[in-house]
């Protein structure tokens, strides 16, 4: 399981198909205080994580993207195979359904706002795992 970032560097990846909504996301989270990787889909952000799962503490992922499998798919694969990473998924088109979200994930209705980021990363994520932005409250609501 993975602590503290050695080297304080909190990391997020955000997996979004739209490079609007992936721009916004990642600036939301950057300013809360990671350092954010990007994919534009299920096999990207696998890729990545083949390679950061170690230094990732937050997967950020939309549920619909071309390829064979959705953001829900993601989602639950992450949980099993790094159940260390935080999950939170966004959608402006599904909800989630029955097993659609792994234990402990949240979801996020699009259109979002910063501040709705920031409120369901800082309830994911264990505190311990905050990113001094939102150890601090950076001027956010919770």
């Amino acid at each position: 399981m993975s602590q503290e970032p050695r080297d304080g560097t909190h990391h997020a990846l955000v997996v979004d198909d739209d490079a609007l909504i992936l721009m916004e996301a990642t600036d939301i989270l950057e300013d809360a205080g990671f350092e954010v990787l990007e994919a534009m889909n299920v096999a990207q952000a696998l890729q990545v994580l083949d390679k950061n799962h170690d230094r990732v503490q937050l997967l950020f992922t939309d549920v619909h993207m071309p390829g064979d499998a959705d953001g829900f798919a993601l989602a639950r694969q992450v949980s099993e195979r790094w159940p260390h990473i935080a999950v939170v998924v966004a959608s402006g088109q599904a909800e989630p359904g029955p097993g659609d979200l792994p234990d402990g994930a949240t979801f996020i209705a699009k259109p979002f706002s910063a501040e709705i980021v920031r409120h369901h990363v800082r309830r994911t994520l264990p505190d311990e795992k905050h990113p001094q932005p939102l150890r601090s409250g950076n001027g956010a609501r919770s």
